[in-house]
């Protein structure tokens, strides 16, 4: 008998268009020999399914289930596509865990640690993976950037704490009020604000996941940003202003260190499901440096997942069944 799985899109936050595509592209390549697939659009003015007559059809909250035509449609399990509050920060992962369904991805105490970016760092370090130095400001506390102008060495990066896709994020070289403008700029995101130092290196990222026990790291990303580009930021991951090359060109040794380190910190954070980490190869450290932990990695068709699924020699429905299998 076909599974129900749910797909749940949407958010309340500005990475919702990402979520959308990566929605379409998970929907597109989910096995419907093998699963019912409900698209779930999940906002601040509702939770919804769409009928291909136009209808809207509002999930009950109570046991996460729709009534359509008088049938009522109880999942056995979930797959969620939303980057951002509140699929990324352990909100709904919560909600899940107390309806008892299972659903694709990390636990809610992982995914609130690993959105957190000063928490992720924190606990990578004691788990003896290397990490930038950084301070985190908190928006009621914070009163001028020189406070911590004396405390890191530039340049450093401006970022807010939790979020992904890189929105709100600056590279700020040495000026006060620069320094100023980007915290200003990450504040809007987020109330509390991670001034990061720079790694100088290659930037690397990978997917992990878990299958039958077993910890698959996919192949390698090297990711470039444009020459107009001064770093990786939102525009670069989505708006095509990087080159990715998947593959990645590199030493043989270098790959290792980062899928040791990729598959150390899988298991430090008790991740499951698919993971995307971030790093920057330090060549004088000769080691890998961890940025974040992405959990729910997008999967958008320009997504770098999507690229390393195909570059292992799988098929994306032969990927997305594993996951939602591994869950079931």
């Amino acid at each position: 008998m076909k599974k129900n799985i749910a797909l749940l899109t949407g958010g309340f936050s500005g990475e919702a268009v990402i979520s959308y595509k990566s929605a379409i592209t998970i929907g597109n390549n989910l096995d419907r020999d093998l699963f019912n697939v409900y698209k779930i659009d999940i906002t601040l003015q509702g939770w919804h399914h769409l009928l291909d007559d136009g209808r809207k059809v509002e999930i009950d909250k109570n046991d996460f289930s729709l009534q359509i035509d008088n049938k009522k449609i109880i999942f056995d399990a979930i797959f969620i596509a939303i980057h951002g509050e509140p699929g990324e920060d352990g909100k709904l992962q919560g909600y899940f865990d107390t309806l008892r369904i299972p659903y694709m991805g990390c636990d809610a105490t992982t995914s609130a640690i690993t959105f957190n970016k000063r928490y992720a760092v924190a606990i990578a370090a004691m788990a003896g993976i290397h990490v930038a130095r950084s301070v985190v400001l908190i928006k009621s506390n914070f009163t001028s950037p020189d406070e911590i102008l004396a405390g890191l060495t530039f340049p450093v990066f401006v970022k807010p704490n939790n979020g992904g896709s890189s929105i709100g994020m600056s590279k700020v070289d040495k000026s006060s009020d620069e320094l100023g403008y980007a915290i200003e700029k990450a504040f809007r995101e987020d109330d509390q604000v991670l001034v990061e130092e720079m790694v100088k290196g290659r930037e690397f990222t990978v997917g992990v996941f878990k299958t039958k026990g077993n910890i698959i790291v996919l192949p390698l990303t090297e990711v470039k940003a444009n020459d107009d580009q001064a770093f990786f930021d939102f525009e670069a991951k989505y708006q095509g202003k990087s080159t990715e090359m998947t593959p990645a060109q590199v030493e043989e040794v270098i790959a290792d260190k980062i899928r040791d380190a990729a598959k150390k910190i899988y298991t430090a954070f008790n991740c499951q499901g698919v993971v995307r980490i971030d790093f920057i190869y330090n060549e004088e450290a000769g080691q890998p440096f961890m940025l974040e932990v992405n959990t729910v990695p997008g999967q958008s068709e320009a997504s770098i997942i999507p690229q390393q699924v195909k570059v292992m020699g799988w098929s994306l429905k032969e990927f997305y069944t594993k996951l939602v299998e591994e869950i079931l």
